[in-house]
């Protein structure tokens, strides 16, 4: 996605993310209960009283244990800005919106090409599945001092840099469908051409080259967010009707399924495959798009109805797809990250969380 992505404090953002981490967490083949895994991610820092109480009712050593059947040794990224750790900016030598402050501000100090002032989720995956180091001891309101995970993901495009533990591949404005194809259909691509395909064939190229293929057993593979950006080019750029998106709905899950079927040809065991977020909540649509009949227009948290309608229309038609996938692929572990009711839980808990509910 494009629009700029300003994360709240490190326990706010966890707590968003939480829902996605509790199936994230338990993909082990011995790890299938949720509540350890919440005690998990509650020995992390996460500010959340249902969650503390949880790991309250556990013992450090459960937690311990369950964390080293939860745990990966390497992550694999595809996707776009709400991914990218700095492809993009490497990619546009003149510069990019997300290379300049206010962007990487909370933690870096500086820009790294992360749509956001502080970390991403990817990020937040890193330090909270990776394999080494104690949940106890980490705190997520003091992150300079995180000793736990695994390392954060190098961008591809970054020169000399250490992918021991995986690559990120994801490039900020990145569409899933190819740029020649969304321009046949009248959509421009205006960020970049490194769409799904591209970045598979980086991908390809690096495992070719480093052999590591053989080694993907504890890897995680993270298929997106993708897709996100073909529709806002729509929308946005070329002023395209819900209807008209609708219409390349099936190309855009079908490149998904592809993109998914060959990391399983590479070897992948352990997939997650992001759905879109509710996109009528996004300032970028909400300035963008003016209707009078706000009640007809809006819904109940003051979203655009008719985008988060067709939000849950391409992610209702993503999971099924996935559970074909699954089907097909029995021996691999394949998850529908739900980052669109994530986000919405947000809304539903605004007041508990300390925002203004009527703003």
């Amino acid at each position: 996605m494009t629009a700029a992505w300003n994360s709240p404090t490190p326990p706010l953002f966890l707590i968003l993310f939480f829902p996605f981490l509790i199936q994230l967490l338990p993909m082990a083949a011995h790890c299938q209960s949720v509540i350890p895994c919440q005690s998990i991610i509650a020995a992390g820092g996460v500010e959340n009283m249902l969650a503390a109480q949880d790991y309250q009712r556990h013992s450090s050593g459960d937690a311990q244990l369950l964390r080293r059947m939860c745990k990966f040794d390497s992550i694999y990224q595809l996707g776009d800005s709400i991914a990218d750790t700095g492809n993009r900016i490497i990619e546009n030598s003149l510069g990019t919106l997300c290379s300049q402050f206010p962007y990487g501000e909370t933690y870096f100090n500086e820009p790294t090409g992360r749509c956001s002032n502080g970390l991403l989720m990817i990020d937040y995956v890193e330090i909270c599945g990776g394999d080494r180091g104690s949940t106890r001891s980490m705190d997520l309101t003091l992150l300079k001092g995180l000793e736990a995970g695994l390392p954060f993901l190098n961008p591809y495009l970054k020169n000399d840099s250490d992918f021991s533990n995986g690559v990120n591949f994801a490039v900020g404005g990145a569409t899933a469908l190819p740029t020649s194809v969304l321009a046949a259909i009248g959509v421009i691509s205006p960020s970049t051409s490194s769409s799904l395909d591209v970045q598979l064939d980086w991908m390809s190229s690096f495992f070719n080259t480093t052999g590591r293929a053989r080694e993907l057993k504890d890897a995680l593979f993270v298929v997106g967010e993708i897709g996100g950006n073909d529709f806002n080019f729509a929308f946005l750029g070329a002023k395209k009707t819900i209807e008209e998106a609708k219409s390349f709905v099936p190309d855009v899950i079908q490149v998904i399924n592809d993109a998914v079927r060959r990391v399983i040809k590479y070897g992948a065991r352990r997939v997650v495959v992001p759905g879109n977020f509710p996109i009528g909540c996004l300032p970028v649509y909400l300035t963008a798009v003016k209707i009078n009949n706000r009640t007809a227009t809006y819904d109940e948290f003051n979203c655009l109805k008719d985008l988060n309608d067709f939000a849950e229309y391409f992610n209702e038609r993503l999971q099924h797809a996935i559970k074909e996938l699954r089907n097909e692929n029995p021996d691999t572990v394949i998850l529908y990250a739900d980052y669109y009711n994530a986000f919405q839980w947000l809304f539903r808990n605004a007041l508990f969380l300390g925002f203004d509910p009527s703003l």
